[in-house]
Order: structure tokens, then C-alpha cells, then sequence
């Protein structure tokens, strides 16, 4: 099984569309993860007509998406405990307060974002993955968003490109 995953696509204030380089990617993978501050419910239907959809609310996103999508999810995908959450808090690092959100939920892999940094490191048995964001690299050097393929593992791929669709 392959699954796209993103973040921070804040449309439209970062960008008016999703990048088209993204959108082509996508349309290679099964499922699709998108971990928040979205901005606009047009964002999800584009991407549901690309493959169904699994998302979270962050906390730029407006009061009708948090009610919509709530702010934590568990999904199961490919036999695999994915916990999603947007990484928004008062205290601490970002993987801290995504981590803290999974801790009494059994998850083998958790995806965040709200930092726009991408990250994939093992915290325990515990993969930890954040895709970045495709349309506001904010201090990186690429635009990112992550492709994780389930077989016996569960393999991430960080992907990075520039405004017009080269690769990074």
C-alpha cells in the first residue's frame, strides 16, 4: 500500500492551488493523509478525487474544518496504527507535543506537521513522521511531502521540490 502524506497546505493564503508536481505525484499512491492546517474544505475535495482521504485539523484552520475533521484521528492502513495529529500546543517542541498525544493510543507510526520541518526519526518503536509542507517551505531550502509504503514495514520517503515541480 502506498500513502501520501501532507500538512500546511494553507490554501489559499500560501498558494491558490496545490502544486501540480504534488497533485501528479499523488495520483500514484492508495491513501492520503493530510495532517492539518488545510484552510480550505476545497483542498480535501481535490485530493478525495485523487484517492480517499484521512485528515486532521490544525490550529490555523477555520471553526467549520476542526468541527468537521476533529483535531486526532488513529487509522489503520495497511495492518499498521497510524496517529495523526496536527502537532499545535502551548508547551514544548512539536514532536514532543505529538508524541504526547499518542501516548496512551497504541500507534506504530505518527504523523504531524504545524512545524513545516520535515522529520522522520524512531522515538522507541515508534516512527515519527512530518512531511513538511508543499506550498510554505518557511526557512527550508524545498517545498516537501512524504510517501510511505506499507509491505512487511512501513518505509517513508521524504520528497523535496522546488516552486516548479523540479525535484530538491
Amino acid at each position: 500500500m502506498k500513502i501520501g502524506v501532507l500538512s500546511d497546505t494553507h490554501i489559499p493564503g500560501r498558494a491558490k492551488q496545490l502544486p501540480e508536481f504534488l497533485v501528479e505525484s499523488l495520483k500514484k499512491v492508495e491513501h492520503i493523509i493530510h495532517a492539518g492546517d488545510i484552510a480550505n474544505w476545497n483542498v480535501i475535495e481535490k485530493l478525495e478525487e485523487i484517492a480517499p482521504v484521512t485528515a486532521v485539523a490544525g490550529n490555523a484552520d477555520p471553526q467549520e474544518l476542526r468541527e468537521r475533521l476533529g483535531e486526532k484521528k488513529v487509522a489503520v492502513l495497511g495492518g499498521y496504527r497510524f496517529g495523526i495529529f496536527h502537532g499545535h500546543g502551548e508547551k514544548g517542541k512539536t514532536v514532543d507535543r505529538a508524541i504526547h498525544c499518542f501516548e496512551n493510543d497504541q500507534v506504530d507510526c505518527i504523523i504531524f506537521g504545524h512545524s513545516h520541518n520535515p522529520y522522520c526519526r524512531l522515538h522507541g518503536k515508534t516512527l515519527l513522521f512530518n512531511p513538511g509542507s508543499p506550498t510554505d517551505k518557511r526557512r527550508n531550502e524545498y517545498y516537501s511531502f512524504g510517501i510511505i509504503e506499507i509491505s512487511e514495514t512501513i518505509l517513508t520517503r521524504l520528497i523535496y521540490f522546488n516552486r516548479d515541480g523540479t525535484p530538491g
